[in-house]
């Protein structure tokens, strides 16, 4: 694809980055509650001013934007260094998910709360024994009459703590092929059957989850798609999930690599030369500003291909396994140019918090080995593995 930007575009950038500084609000405050109400107030801001679902449709409360305008806001919010938005997950997943599969009257129902961030969603796919595995999952949903009784558990559940919906994958037909047998719900959080459990992770976070249901009730009418159909409806939120991010997510490693180079002017070695004069330092650096271009150019691969045919395909999944090697790689060099002191929290770039977080970003959103899988199989089409 052509990666100059017409007028057109030029402008909406300009509108966009201008909007940006005029309305920053500042960094995060600390803590998990003041940290996600302050997200909250972001994300409503710029609903407000018809930035959220940028590219949604206009009668659902989008701007009907266009693929490459999204993309130029995916960059730019990354590049002003502003928080992301707390409904990220029904944002760039549950909304495209509603939109496509969902019946007219869920498209009204959900998607003006997700825009303002009233009824914050997360995802209950993986299980403690099924996660790379997803189709294999055990939690049950039976129907009663006009409900569904659910029992079962999820884990990693981002957010699920400050979650109004869940989207939930559930066996509804036990005798079914595993991947035939699965439906794909909304449930409501808010109920007795629900229990969240928070995992803390080694950052001292604990923005994951696990979830307990025992006999959560699901409407009937909160089946998104048919049932029995839910391993379609899922693939296509995974689908959004890793397509929505690729290019917000470039962006972030190449202003990370800016920062890594120039704190390695500034961090002295024993014989007191700075590393970006070691030549090994220099050689590692230079690796990753290549990986970060391929990264760039693979995102926007993945764009105008998503512009041809209408719908995130299997491609996403490589922009998030190089990503996450490329992000792994910048932290664990970026520690050894630091030294001891990266472990003191001291620089503005936390050094040894990115290390750490790091570590989550080869399992979330699918692990390595699923995605080369994926990539292989329905990208290169080699022979799938047994």
């Amino acid at each position: 694809m052509d990666l100059t930007l017409s007028p057109a575009e030029e402008a909406f950038r300009d509108e966009l980055r201008a909007w940006l500084e005029a309305n920053h609000p500042g960094r995060e405050p600390t803590g998990d509650e003041a940290a996600f109400e302050f997200r909250r107030s972001w994300q409503r801001k710029l609903n407000d001013a018809g930035w959220a679902g940028l590219s949604w449709p206009k009668e659902y409360g989008g701007r009907g934007a266009t693929l490459v305008e999204q993309a130029i806001f995916s960059e730019e919010v990354v590049r002003a260094r502003t928080p992301s938005m707390a409904n990220v997950l029904a944002l760039a997943m549950g909304g495209p998910t509603v939109i496509a599969h969902g019946t007219e009257e869920q498209r009204r129902r959900y998607l003006p709360p997700i825009l303002s961030a009233d009824e914050i969603w997360c995802q209950g796919f993986s299980e403690p024994g099924a996660g790379s595995d997803l189709a294999s999952l055990k939690t049950r949903a039976i129907r009663r009459g006009d409900e569904w009784v659910v029992t079962g558990q999820k884990v990693w559940t981002t957010f699920a703590h400050h979650a109004k919906w869940c989207m939930l994958l559930a066996r509804t037909d036990p005798d079914a092929p595993k991947h035939k047998g699965l439906t794909y719900f909304l449930m409501d959080m808010e109920q007795d059957g629900v229990q969240v459990r928070p995992l803390r992770q080694i950052t001292g976070e604990s923005e994951f989850n696990e979830l307990f249901i025992e006999e959560a009730r699901i409407p009937h009418e909160n089946i998104v798609g048919n049932e029995g159909e839910g391993w379609a409806v899922a693939i296509t939120t995974l689908m959004h999930e890793r397509a929505t991010l690729a290019l917000g997510l470039q962006v972030s490693v190449q202003i990370a690599l800016r920062e890594l180079i120039e704190s390695s002017r500034e961090a002295r070695g024993i014989n007191g030369r700075a590393a970006s004069e070691d030549p090994v330092v220099r050689q590692r650096l230079a690796q990753l500003l290549i990986e970060s271009e391929v990264l760039r150019l693979n995102a926007y691969r993945g764009l105008s291909e998503v512009m041809r045919s209408g719908v995130p395909g299997p491609e996403g999944s490589l922009g998030k396994w190089h990503w996450s090697e490329v992000n792994q790689s910048l932290a664990e060099v970026a520690m050894e140019i630091a030294g001891p002191r990266a472990m003191l929290n001291e620089s503005e770039s936390n050094w040894s918090y990115r290390f750490l977080r790091s570590r989550a970003n080869s399992i979330e959103g699918g692990t390595t080995e699923i995605l080369k899988n994926i990539v292989a199989e329905r990208v290169l089409g080699l022979p799938r593995m047994r």
